[in-house]
């Protein structure tokens, strides 16, 4: 059963989090690889190097959004095939556990589970521009 006097606060304290993440890795993207690094690092998997900074800025964009909670059910729908894509392309062969050399794809399915609780949860509470209500069809 959902307590539902504190399931927006749950849905709060997950969607800041994985807004954070997102921002954590942008960061990571900008300021440490550089953004033409991961451009070039992008390239080594052969990945078009202008699709590095879509990521970029899919990550701080989507970031922000969920933090401030900015039609937060479609961000986290539209932030989803990044993480798909990083763990077919780099996660994936390195193994299932994150500590795994190169990292395995653990977190970043973890990751896709919080995006869909999101999306399937909705905004929570403290929500800026709340997304439209989802209704799904019940037999």
């Amino acid at each position: 059963m959902i307590d539902t006097r504190t399931a927006p606060y749950a849905a709060f304290v997950l969607r800041v989090t994985l807004g954070l993440l997102f921002l954590a890795h942008a960061g990571l993207k900008i300021f440490v690889f550089t953004p033409t690094g991961t451009a070039q690092f992008f390239g080594s998997l052969g990945l078009p190097g202008a699709l590095a900074y879509l990521v970029i800025a899919a990550e701080t964009l989507g970031g922000v959004a969920l933090i401030l909670g900015v039609y937060s059910r479609l961000v986290a729908l539209a932030l989803t095939p990044i993480l798909l894509g990083a763990i077919f392309t780099v996660h994936g062969p390195a193994g299932f556990f994150f500590s795994n050399p190169n990292g395995g794809w653990e977190f970043p399915a973890l990751w896709i589970i919080g995006l869909v609780s999101v999306a399937l949860l909705g905004d929570g509470a403290f929500a800026v521009k709340p997304s439209p209500a989802v209704r799904l069809a019940t037999a």
